[in-house]
């Protein structure tokens, strides 16, 4: 059984018994995500390490242009 499948078969269920209804596959994604990222600043902050700026860091070493000589 897929995912959304079994959501409308859970959605069906709740509206046969007077529940609310199930969110939807995917609908707190990004507050998931957003919530990992405060997980690992926090994380970050505890270890004594910056809490941000890495990935900006690393991305603009591997964009800047290389010296020709």
């Amino acid at each position: 059984m897929s995912i959304t499948q079994q959501y409308v078969l859970d959605a069906y269920r709740a509206r046969q018994h007077g529940e609310p209804v199930v969110p939807a596959p995917g609908a707190h994604d990004w507050q998931v995500m957003r919530e990992l990222r405060d997980y690992r600043q926090f994380r970050a902050v505890l270890a004594g390490r910056p809490a941000h700026g890495r990935l900006r860091k690393a991305l603009a070493r591997r964009l800047r242009p290389r010296p020709t000589c």
